[in-house]
């Protein structure tokens, strides 16, 4: 959802359209287009006949939610957000303090080369931020400003040429390449002088065993060069040089790897045909054969500290201190001698070609003391300064990639977009939690960036790089965009909302035309919550209609029990859900977005179904991904969640800081934003989730109370107070309750009758102190998998249950051997004593799905019903089939429920009679079915 406007923000939206100075810009097409329509645009959704509640206006009570939440709220107080800040700074070439990159998708050893980095501060940011407006806690506001300034000062320092970064050297100071920061020193290119006799010296402090980084290279290209590496392949230094390429290297290679976080002493010495090679003054390889000098090299084009000809190969990470260069070998004695001292108080003296000290502490030049005057400058291996606004843990290099790439390809450009948006959706939440301008600035930064790339690009260039897959996903952007732009007002961040659409995608949707098979399922859920909201800001149905036909393609036809869907992160064709259960079904993620445009569109029509698959996937798949155990440094929730049999749940997913980690930290700080929804006009509260709150609705002048323990409990009481105001309180009526579900107000039982599947209205004015109360007895169903009608899964109310077995081949289970009269399957299983919603079944125990352990379980079992048992009286009869696999029991209890057993007896004699017609059963069988549903015992 869009995170509710502070009051400051809805009093100040006018003038906060001057927050961050515009970017010029040529639009074209659908672009300027859009700056037009952006005047008639309000701060608050017309649309919108339901609205919610700001996330503070409700409080978690103890219970099934607060406890959840409290996990989570340990990690957002324990992490250390520098870690995260980390690679945005290394970025950015400023100091770290020492921070150790969270690692996983946040690090550069990663998946993809880190090239998702950043995205997890933004998920950290709205925990944050949805963290303090659920329980006020100050830790949490402090974390956010830290955060927001230290990305206020990064995304100044991208805007600037590299400064040096200042540290301790080995003698005095030394300047410092973090790790990730693409900075390299260039050097003039007399520096090597034509010298047919030469000495490389340098310090070094390596930071990171990365092979084939470069202590220097000097080159013109991948053919003619000269280079010393930390480390080759091997994992030992390394000096060649060649005209010829790599086969005509003539090298020196070292014998032991360089400590890192050491200082260590390199120098190489060509004269007379013969090459040595020092590591700490001590001659480690020799070769007599060194036919090529420097002199044969020419003038070279490239003259680098820290960088490669080779453009895969990384950049040096760690530490300079001097870097001399002679224009004559050295001999061992001098060589040893620079242990010890600097060269300049040594007797070989600074180098002749070029001397570095590195003793600058700012600027990005270093001074050359060689009496040369060849200064040597700081540089980026991507150019820069960065566009205005731009703000991320990588360089742009990604976004102009993405803008000439045909295919997708992860490990060159994965997802920037989507990047892009979760710190976009990070930094405007903490400005709508804490009234921060700073971060008001970076979101409109970051927008304003985004319009002046996006605007300039052909439609057809548009459409190819969101039609890719992965590299063009860009997540709920659209949706965050449009939420900035309420607040701002600019016309153009309504144009750019507007060039992320993917009209093949909307079109078809629109239409009702279901092409998401082989799509990748949450690289577009969040396109359409996005949708809406320009479908708010423009009018254009075609977004409401795309939206709503998207979710009807996904629930039921592509969604599991738990409310989860996909495999493998992609969907299949519609309506195979057996045939896609596996290891890796219902990513977490697509839950998340799921929920989130579910509740959007509810805020446009008020269909029941919507929230009923809220609540479907919010206490199953969502309460479940969340580990039930307390960690600072992770969030422990799942990625997939596996719904083959014996399945396991991972809570610590792939490398780590994931995706699916990101919006399970969201969810968790999230779980009252839609308990609770109020009409535009004020006049009705619908109650859409029974869950332990506490909403005060200031409009109203009141408060309403909620206790349960729920699903624990199947009732609710909510407790009016404060003043009286007149309002209908609309109660949902879960599709489940068929067993009923009772209204009373201050104990007099309210008429009318409600139904499954709707909301209950409750008309008058309400008083301090008038209590309702909800009951709403459980029944125990299952739900079978639409294409396999025989695997089936097992629900209590809203509740999934799990059996817990190691075996890994589906449990065979039946059910009806002493089904209730009214249907209900329950008292087939045997609850376990002093554990709610805990039962057992022919020795296998089923607990909730949403209990967030590691025992090995089954969402999904194999019906068999061999024989026709009516209240645990086996009548010996084989239960026969049709072809369509429907059995004689289904069809008998599908008439339930029954008000008596006469009623149950009525139905098995008509049923079996219409089987024995129709040859499916014989006579003799028949009867004894009948006698046996006469005889047995049954449960209400």
């Amino acid at each position: 959802m869009a995170p509710p406007l502070s009051r400051r923000s809805l009093l100040q939206a006018a003038t906060l359209a001057a927050a961050a100075p515009a970017i010029g810009y040529t639009a074209s097409g659908r672009a300027a287009a859009a700056v037009q329509e952006a005047q008639a645009v309000t701060a608050t959704p017309s649309a919108w006949t339901v609205r919610p509640f700001a996330l503070d206006d409700v409080a978690l009570r103890p219970g099934l939610f607060a406890d959840k939440r409290q996990l989570m709220l340990d990690h957002a107080r324990g992490y250390d957000v520098n870690r995260l800040l980390q690679v945005f700074r290394a970025n950015a070439g400023l100091a770290t303090g020492g921070a150790v990159a969270p690692g996983g998708w946040e690090g550069l050893d990663g998946e993809a080369n880190g090239n998702l980095r950043g995205h997890y501060t933004g998920h950290f940011l709205t925990m944050l931020s949805q963290a303090y407006a659920g329980t006020g806690e100050q830790v949490f506001v402090d974390r956010i400003r830290t955060m927001v300034g230290a990305l206020t000062e990064v995304r100044a320092a991208l805007r600037k040429d590299p400064a040096v970064l200042s540290v301790g050297g080995k003698f005095g100071t030394a300047a410092e390449n973090v790790r990730g920061s693409y900075q390299y020193v260039d050097l003039p290119a007399a520096v090597l002088g034509g010298a047919s006799a030469i000495t490389l010296s340098a310090w070094v402090r390596p930071t990171h065993a990365g092979d084939w980084a470069r202590v220097f290279d000097f080159g013109d290209n991948n053919t003619r060069y000269m280079y010393l590496a930390t480390r080759n392949a091997g994992g030992v230094p390394r000096f060649a040089i060649t005209t010829g390429g790599p086969g005509g290297e003539q090298g020196l290679d070292g014998t032991a790897a360089l400590p890192l976080d050491r200082w260590s002493h390199l120098a190489v010495t060509i004269a007379g045909g013969t090459g040595t090679l020092y590591v700490d003054g001590t001659a480690v390889a020799r070769n007599t054969a060194m036919t090529l000098t420097p002199a044969a090299l020419g003038t070279l084009a490239h003259n680098w500290l820290g960088r490669s000809n080779f453009a895969t190969d990384p950049v040096f990470a760690g530490a300079y201190d001097e870097f001399n260069v002679f224009s004559r070998a050295l001999s061992a004695a001098e060589i040893g001698e620079l242990q010890g001292r600097r060269a300049a108080d040594a007797s070989a003296g600074r180098g002749d070609l070029a001397s570095y000290d590195f003793d600058e502490t700012s600027g990005g030049t270093f001074a050359d003391a060689s009496g040369r005057g060849l200064t040597a400058t700081l540089r980026r291996t991507w150019g820069g300064p960065s566009h205005p606004g731009f703000l991320a843990a990588y360089p742009e290099t990604q976004f102009i990639d993405l803008e000439s790439r045909t295919a997708s390809d992860y490990t060159k450009v994965w997802a920037p977009y989507y990047t892009a948006h979760k710190i976009l959706r990070g930094v405007l939440d903490a400005y709508l939690a804490t009234d921060d301008d700073r971060a008001l600035d970076l979101a409109s930064g970051m927008c304003d960036w985004m319009h002046s790339r996006l605007s300039k690009l052909p439609e057809a260039t548009l459409q190819r790089m969101w039609g890719l897959f992965s590299s063009g996903e860009f997540g709920g952007i659209v949706e965050a965009v449009c939420d900035l732009h309420e607040i701002t007002g600019k016309a153009e961040h309504l144009a750019l909302a507007k060039l992320f659409d993917l009209d093949r995608l909307i079109d078809n949707c629109a239409a009702n035309t279901d092409i998401l098979d082989g799509l990748h399922a949450n690289q577009h859920i969040p396109i359409f919550t996005g949708y809406l909201r320009l479908y708010d800001a423009t009018g254009e149905r075609r977004y409401l209609d795309a939206a709503r036909n998207f979710w009807g393609m996904v629930v039921p036809h592509r969604m599991y029990g738990i409310g989860g869907t996909s495999t493998g992160e992609f969907w299949k064709a519609r309506d195979v859900i057996a045939g896609t259960i596996s290891d890796t079904d219902a990513e977490t993620c697509c839950a998340y977005n799921m929920l989130k445009l579910s509740r959007t569109l509810f805020f446009h029509e008020q269909r029941p179904r919507y929230m009923d698959y809220y609540e479907r996937a919010l206490y199953n798949q969502v309460l479940g991904s969340k580990q039930d155990k307390a960690d600072a440094e992770k969030p422990l929730v799942t990625y997939f969640i596996g719904l083959e049999p014996g399945h396991v749940r991972d809570y610590t997913p792939k490398q780590g800081t994931t995706c699916c980690e990101g919006t399970g930290m969201e969810s968790a700080t999230k779980y009252q934003d839609s308990v609770y929804f109020k009409a535009a006009d004020g006049g009705a509260l619908y109650v859409n989730l029974y869950s332990a709150s506490r909403l005060d609705w200031a409009e109203k002048g009141v408060t309403v109370t909620q206790s349960t323990m729920f699903p624990r409990e199947q009732s609710t009481t909510l407790t009016i107070g404060g003043g009286s105001a007149a309002f209908a309180l609309r109660l949902r009526v879960p599709s489940w309750a068929t067993a009923g579900f009772r209204v009373t107000v201050n104990g007099g039982a309210v008429s009318g009758t409600p139904t499954p599947g709707s909301y209950f209205t409750v008309s008058r004015t309400w008083r301090g102190g008038d209590t309702v109360r909800i009951s709403m007895p459980f029944r125990l169903r299952v739900e079978k998998a639409i294409d396999d009608p025989s695997l089936q899964t097992l629900f209590y109310g809203p509740v999934n249950l799990v059996g817990r077995s190691s075996a890994t081949s589906y449990l065979r289970l039946g059910l009806y051997r002493n089904a209730g009269l009214s249907g209900d399957l329950l008292p087939s299983l045997t609850p376990v004593s002093g554990k709610p919603l805990h039962h057992t079944l022919d020795g296998t125990e089923f607990a909730p799905f949403f209990e967030g352990t590691e025992d090995p379980t089954h969402a999904y079992f194999r019906r068999s019903e061999p024989r026709v048992i009516f209240g645990n009286t086996d009548s010996g009869v084989a239960n026969p089939a049709k072809s369509d696999g429907t059995t004689l029991l289904d069809e008998i209890w599908a008439g339930a429920p029954f008000a008596a057993k006469g009623a149950l007896v009525t139905r098995v004699r008509s049923t079996v009679n219409a089987w024995v017609s129709a040859g499916l059963l014989s006579q003799a069988d028949g009867q004894t079915v009948v006698r046996t549903a006469q005889r047995a015992t049954y449960a209400p």
